[in-house]
């Protein structure tokens, strides 16, 4: 693919700026953005509903089935919070955001968490599963964190991804 598809991910967390780096690199490197909360409210690609959590359950597979044909073209920015479950051919690399607690406590309380929610996100990032959920998943070399805390480090994180994106391009065209 002449373009590379990336995967801008941030633990288990909302409120770490997935959504406004994703876009903001979209129309920067001209890559198309895909938001994949949204993409399964769209196709309504849910397989039950998690009592505890108060949210639907996502249907794997039938993202996956959904996102094949796009990815295979390559050129995709993919904005997701889960993890494992994307084939790893898909991505040529992986940014995990990572934020304070002390930020993102904030951040998730303004926007109604409460009790167990809350805490569990909290949690996720105090113990960087999904990190190395990550690291697991795919080569170590492709997955990169940056911090993501305040307007500074997002647009660092734009410039720095920017430069990484336009480094492939030249090595793989």
């Amino acid at each position: 693919s002449p373009h590379p598809s990336l995967w801008v991910w941030s633990p288990g967390t909302p409120g770490v700026g997935k959504t406004t780096l994703g876009k903001e690199l979209a129309s920067r490197a001209g890559l198309s953005y895909v938001n994949v909360g949204d993409l399964a409210k769209e196709g309504e690609l849910y397989e039950g509903f998690d009592e505890e959590y108060d949210c639907p359950i996502l249907d794997e597979d039938r993202v996956v089935d959904e996102l094949e044909d796009r990815m295979s073209e390559g050129g995709v920015i993919v904005d997701y919070h889960g993890c494992d479950f994307f084939p790893e051919r898909w991505f040529h690399i992986v940014f995990v955001l990572r934020t304070e607690n002390s930020f993102l406590y904030d951040r998730l309380q303004s926007r109604g968490y409460t009790g167990k929610k809350l805490q569990d996100n909290i949690q996720c990032e105090i113990f960087q599963t999904l990190y190395e959920e990550a690291v697991l998943s795919y080569k170590k070399e492709i997955v990169h964190q940056l911090p993501s805390n305040t307007p500074e480090d997002l647009e660092r994180n734009v410039d720095q991804i920017m430069q990484w994106i336009e480094q492939w391009m030249k090595d793989n065209n």
